[in-house]
């Protein structure tokens, strides 16, 4: 139970992080202070829910497009998110495919690196 709380919340701030990277570098991304914490828990479960449908939606149709499954996934989040008000504002297919690179980028990085980090820390302390 530890262990999924620990990636909900590795995977609230590497969204979160992303979101913030993708706000500073590209012109065409905005997100206001007011909608930021929706943005994050939206885009967080979009993911979290369209990723295995994704991800079984191209394992039986299309097995060609398995790798880029975080990408797509990525990029539907990011839709849903844009939907809600006060939130994510993205103009321009070059945003969205810049946004879409960076904030799959930051969260495959860091929902990988930072739990190996994180309990290779708690296995070392309890040896």
């Amino acid at each position: 139970m530890l262990r999924f709380l620990i990636n909900i919340l590795i995977s609230l701030v590497m969204a979160a992080l992303g979101l913030l990277i993708c706000m500073w570098t590209l012109n065409g991304f905005s997100i206001s202070a007011s909608g930021f914490v929706i943005a994050v828990i939206v885009f967080t479960v979009a993911q979290a829910i369209f990723a295995p449908f994704i991800f079984n939606v191209a394992r039986k149709y299309a097995s060609a497009m398995l790798g880029g499954i975080g990408l797509i996934s990525t990029f539907v989040a990011l839709l849903i998110a844009s939907f809600f008000p006060g939130g994510i504002q993205i103009s321009g297919i070059i945003t969205w495919v810049l946004a879409t690179l960076i904030v799959w980028i930051v969260t495959a990085l860091g929902t990988w690196l930072l739990p190996l980090l994180f309990f290779k820390k708690k296995v070392e302390a309890a040896r």
